[in-house]
């Protein structure tokens, strides 16, 4: 089985993948400001999904 590779997508998912990996960051923020004022358990386990993929995109697994 071959490692993931992100550059042998097709460019439309490509291109998919970098404008989400993009809007991460600043939905994370957003998150992170709104569960600070009104936490729920929906907004904790939103905000841990968040800071998960954005440290997946930064590492490079996805």
């Amino acid at each position: 089985m071959a490692r993931y590779y992100r550059y042998r997508l097709p460019p439309w998912a490509r291109r998919c993948l970098i404008i989400c990996e993009h809007a991460t960051l600043p939905i994370l923020i957003f998150q992170l400001i709104r569960t600070l004022f009104f936490p729920t358990t929906l907004d904790v386990l939103l905000l841990g999904l968040l800071v998960f993929i954005f440290t997946a995109f930064y590492l490079k697994w996805i």
